[in-house]
């Protein structure tokens, strides 16, 4: 494995060479902090999105699926806290111009006094006091643009869920205990983005809100905190390199009962990628409050009414897929040749396989072709008939193919073909009626 320190440049390059992910906007100098999913990459967030969504939606009877729009009326806005309280305190450097959050620890003195020293330029005395900063993204609606035409772009994907809860309530005629699912795109401001695709200011969501029984929260957050790290240990990810952070006092929100993050070690230090929220009645108080609609449930059991909790399962897509790609980052010495590898697991693998005719000849791209239409009515698959087969054996392990299925001068003869694995490097010989369900024992799970 490389050194920690220029992993992600590793991983940055892999990524716009193979067709993971791209600057946005590049030809034009590119966005800051915006990027866009390129032929691979594409597909590997819709698989995580998918195994997601299947595991949450389908495999359940108590989650429903929603998909409520990015605009909101903006009261939702008002009564979530987030116009009021959404905020960051930044400063400015009158000398360099650059931005700071003003708890950056890299600052020295107090921001506005002239001990304040700047830390991209040094200069002492320059930087501003600090001002808060909204981090939502303001537009307007309708052809005047005025403060009554405000409206924003949503920072998360809850409201959303929130305000639909009795919708879905009702004409899904579930009880509670019941969730509601939502995969979908948030914007933030952000003033210190960075790391690649960790901290963008265009970013998806997969979000779960668990309405509960005041009085069970506690045993649901549990159960949802153990859910959903054994969902990420089944995609492969290296559970040394996964961990639980619980909020401190300091930390925890004004809402919430209990939070935890689940954090991983990427190259620079442990992050949070996904969260685990105990939110309480709070959302549902709200916006009951402020729209003037009951949001409480009558337990048909019972005859109680309550305004139910949430347990809140809150999850970044892009982030997700970047744990999956650091973690997948390897590099060995093969036959004494550097080989970079991707070992994705075979349910997230873009490609599931890769069809080569070792030549160009001799009846072998005819039958190459013919597994390849086969494979492609059931999995993603490539076809490579151009340069060495050992290159084109490196061109897909940095892909993160799990399979390449070789066809040579013997599969003319017999019908069969060699299988390579991707990480173990063994090859075993199958014939062509057994390809497509020899992958799919292996890339299903």
């Amino acid at each position: 494995m490389p050194s920690t320190d220029n992993v992600m440049d590793k991983l940055v390059s892999l990524a716009k060479r193979r067709g993971f992910v791209f600057q946005s906007s590049e030809i034009y100098g590119g966005l800051g902090s915006v990027w866009d999913y390129g032929p691979l990459g594409v597909e590997l967030k819709k698989n995580i999105k998918e195994r997601w969504w299947r595991s949450m939606v389908h495999a359940r009877e108590d989650i429903e699926g929603l998909d409520a729009a990015i605009l909101m009326h903006p009261r939702v806005w008002e009564a979530s806290g987030h116009v009021a309280g959404f905020t960051d305190p930044l400063v400015d450097c009158k000398h360099c111009k650059n931005r700071f959050r003003a708890d950056d620890p890299r600052i020295k003195g107090t921001p506005g006094q002239p001990d304040a020293q700047c830390p991209v330029c040094g200069s002492r005395g320059t930087l501003t006091a600090p001002r808060m900063f909204n981090l939502m993204f303001k537009t307007f609606m309708g052809p005047v643009e005025e403060a009554a035409a405000v409206v924003y772009l949503r920072p998360e994907t809850a409201q959303g869920i929130y305000v639909n809860y009795l919708n879905v309530l009702q004409s899904s005629r579930q009880k509670i205990p019941f969730g509601i699912a939502q995969i979908g795109k948030a914007f933030r401001n952000e003033i210190t983005p960075g790391n690649f695709t960790f901290r963008t200011r265009e970013f998806e969501q997969m979000e779960m809100q668990f309405f509960v029984k005041p009085g069970t929260d506690q045993e649901w957050f549990e159960f949802w905190r153990h859910e959903r790290m054994k969902w990420l240990v089944e995609l492969g990810i290296r559970p040394e390199k996964l961990r639980f952070h619980q909020h401190t006092k300091e930390e925890l929100a004004h809402y919430a009962k209990d939070a935890y993050d689940i954090q991983y070690e990427f190259p620079f230090g442990w992050q949070e990628f996904e969260g685990i929220h105990n939110r309480t009645d709070f959302d549902l108080s709200r916006h009951q409050e402020y729209s003037g609609k009951k949001l409480d449930y009558l337990d048909p059991a019972t005859n109680e009414r309550f305004v139910p909790y949430v347990v809140e399962t809150s999850a970044g897509a892009d982030r997700t897929a970047l744990v999956t790609l650091v973690d997948a980052y390897g590099e060995e010495e093969v036959a004494g040749e550097k080989r970079v590898v991707m070992r994705l697991h075979p349910a997230l693998a873009p490609l599931k396989a890769a069809v080569f005719p070792l030549v160009n000849k001799d009846g072998m791209p005819e039958l190459a072709r013919r597994v390849y239409d086969d494979l492609r009515r059931h999995y993603n698959v490539f076809y490579d008939d151009g340069g060495s087969i050992g290159r084109r054996y490196r061109r897909q392990d940095e892909a993160g193919t799990p399979f390449g299925i070789t066809i040579d001068g013997q599969s003319t003869a017999d019908a069969t073909v060699t299988v390579r694995d991707r990480d173990t490097l063994q090859q075993v010989r199958i014939h062509t009626d057994r390809v497509v369900s020899y992958l799919g024992e292996r890339v299903k799970g």
